[in-house]
């Protein structure tokens, strides 16, 4: 009976110490650590393929991110290629100055996280990849929470962690736009 008590108790504490360990976790502000917020349910629709895109499919479920990774001196991200030109992959106009811009420009736009409801509008940032670097205008927002209609190409929400990227970005860090996707640092420029 000693043994049964014991291990109810051991049992017990074991389950507060964990879920306090883990409320303390989710409630310290700054540790890197972003979780999905919810999923969004996919719905498929015409996706223009100019960037070969990933284009949503019916019924799938797709990650949705209020918050991305903090930025840092050399903040770690994915560079994807997008264009911000009119009729193409990027949707409807820049959401900094509500306008397309050439693929001939260096601009960008953040993940919803790090978009900070529009606070890096108009701000450069510094991208580096393979050893080089540029600077690029920030123009847009990869929205993380909204995607799989007509405003968002009928693509799914961007990740938490995306510099998504005009074709002169690409051209002046010297990558190759069919690999699609990058590994790169940025920071504030």
């Amino acid at each position: 009976m000693v043994n049964i008590r014991a291990l109810a108790t051991m049992a017990v504490f074991l389950l507060v110490v964990l879920s306090t360990s883990h409320i303390a976790s989710s409630l310290r502000p700054g540790l890197g650590v972003c979780h999905a917020s919810g999923y969004l349910p996919g719905k498929a629709g015409h996706c223009e393929k100019s960037n070969d895109p990933d284009c949503c499919e019916d019924g799938k479920r797709y990650p949705q991110y209020h918050c991305s990774p903090p930025v840092t001196t050399t903040t770690k991200a994915v560079l994807t290629l997008n264009s911000f030109e009119k009729g193409k992959d990027g949707g409807g106009p820049s959401e900094c100055d509500n306008s397309y811009h050439s693929d001939k420009e260096l601009v960008v736009a953040l993940s919803t996280g790090w978009f900070e409801n529009m606070a890096r509008c108009g701000h450069h940032i510094k991208i580096t990849a393979h050893g080089k670097s540029v600077y690029a205008k920030v123009v847009d927002e990869c929205d993380s929470v909204y995607g799989c209609d007509d405003e968002h190409n009928y693509e799914p929400p961007c990740a938490n962690n995306i510099v998504d990227a005009s074709p002169a970005v690409w051209n002046a860090l010297g990558l190759d736009q069919n690999v699609g996707m990058e590994d790169i640092t940025w920071s504030q420029a």
